[in-house]
C-alpha cells in the first residue's frame, strides 16, 4: 500500500496535504503510510462511525483544512472506510470549492463500494447521504493490507456489496461464488482479491456509463431503498448497524418484490434470503416500526414526486430501474424479510 501511495503521490501536483481519517484508521493503518507521505502532513482525526457523518463532524474537518492552511492547490487524503471516503470526499469537494484527493479505502465495504464512484455525503436529519456532491477522486489506493485489521462484522458489511454487484451482473456464477459462507471467502487471499477486483470493475463500468445517477447507475442501489430505511431507523433509535448488514437485508425485501412484479426467480429469492439470514440475522424491528420505514422511503433519492423508487431484477444481471411499489406491497416484503 505504501509504494503504491508514494506512486501516486510522485504524480500529483499538489502544495500541501492532509490526512482525514477516524480514530481507528488513525490508530491502525496511518503506520502503514506514515512514512511516504509528505511532510508536514496534518492528521485530522475524526470519531468512527456512521451516526458521526454529520455537518458537525464536516465543521471540524473544514476547521482542520483551514488550520493547515490548505489552499486550491492541496490535496486530502481519505483514510479509511466508507464514512471517512464519504465526508472526507465531501469536505474535499467543498473546501475552497474544491480541491484534490486521494481515497485509501481501508474497509473491504469502501473498497467495493464507497471509495469508487464519485459519491460523497453526509447525513442529515436522520437520513442516510442526504446532503452530498458527486466528486471523484483523483485516485483510489486498494490493498489487502488494511483488511486484516477488520473483524468479522466488517468483513460480512462490505461483502453484502460484493453479493449485490454479482446480482446487477450477468454472470451466474458469480452470484454462485458469493453465496458461499463469507468467512470461507476472506480467509482465501487470492480467492478475496479476485472478488474486490471483479466487484469494483463492476461498479466502474456502470458508474463510467452513467456519472451522474439519471439512468443505469440506479443498478447500484439495488437493496439500498429498504436498506437505507433500515439503516436510518436503527440509527434514529440508538442501535445503529453497519450499511452492508442494511443492505443484506434490503435486498431479501427487495428481491421478494422483484419475484412479484419483475418475474424474479423465486428460487433464488429463496437462495439469497436463506444466505441473509444465516450471516446477517434480521433487522431488530416489527410491525410497529413498519410506517416509519415506509416514511424514511419516501426521502429515497430515486424518487419522483411522492413514488417511492425501486431498483428491482427480472432475473441476475436483468436490470429494472425506476420500479415502484405500493405501500401494501412494501409492508408484504418486509413481512417476507421478517418471516420466511
Amino acid at each position: 500500500m505504501a509504494s503504491s501511495l508514494r506512486e501516486v503521490l510522485c504524480n500529483i501536483k499538489f502544495d500541501r496535504a492532509v490526512v482525514i481519517a477516524d480514530d481507528n484508521t488513525a490508530r491502525l493503518c496511518l503506520p502503514l503510510i506514515s512514512h511516504v507521505l509528505p511532510e508536514p502532513c496534518p492528521v485530522i482525526t475524526i470519531a468512527a462511525g456512521d451516526d458521526n457523518k454529520t455537518l458537525e463532524t464536516i465543521a471540524e474537518v473544514w476547521r482542520g483544512m483551514q488550520d493547515a492552511h490548505l489552499t486550491r492547490h492541496s490535496l486530502a487524503i481519505c483514510l479509511g472506510g466508507g464514512m471517512v471516503t464519504d465526508l472526507g470526499g465531501f469536505a474535499a469537494a467543498t473546501f475552497k470549492r474544491g480541491i484534490r484527493m486521494v481515497n485509501i479505502p481501508t474497509s473491504l465495504l469502501a473498497q467495493v463500494d464507497a471509495s469508487v464512484g464519485g459519491k460523497t455525503g453526509i447525513n442529515f436529519r436522520g437520513l442516510k447521504n442526504e446532503i452530498g456532491v458527486f466528486a471523484e477522486a483523483d485516485t483510489v489506493v486498494i490493498s489487502p493490507e488494511p483488511l486484516q485489521t477488520l473483524d468479522a462484522e466488517n468483513l460480512r458489511s462490505g461483502y453484502a456489496e460484493m453479493l449485490k454487484h454479482g446480482l446487477i451482473s450477468d454472470d451466474a456464477t458469480l452470484v454462485e461464488t458469493l453465496s458461499a459462507s463469507p468467512a470461507e471467502i476472506v480467509s482465501q487471499p487470492e480467492v478475496l482479491g479476485h472478488l474486490v477486483e471483479r466487484s469494483v470493475e463492476i461498479k466502474r463500468v456502470v458508474v463510467t456509463e452513467d456519472p451522474r445517477e439519471q439512468g443505469i447507475r440506479k443498478a447500484l442501489n439495488l437493496g439500498h431503498t429498504v436498506g437505507h430505511a433500515l439503516e436510518s431507523h436503527a440509527m434514529s433509535s440508538g442501535h445503529p448497524v453497519l450499511h452492508g448488514y442494511a443492505v443484506a437485508w434490503g435486498l431479501v425485501a427487495e428481491l421478494w418484490l422483484a419475484a412479484r412484479k419483475t418475474g424474479f426467480p423465486t428460487e433464488r429469492l429463496h437462495q439469497v434470503s436463506a444466505f441473509v439470514r444465516e450471516h446477517y440475522g434480521l433487522p431488530k424491528v416489527d410491525c410497529r416500526d413498519y410506517d416509519n420505514l415506509v416514511e424514511l422511503m419516501t426521502h429515497d433519492k430515486k424518487n419522483e414526486g411522492d413514488t417511492i423508487n425501486f431498483t428491482l431484477l427480472g432475473g441476475v444481471g436483468d436490470i429494472r430501474i425506476n420500479q415502484n411499489a405500493t405501500k401494501a406491497e412494501i409492508i408484504d416484503s418486509l413481512d417476507y424479510l421478517l418471516c420466511n
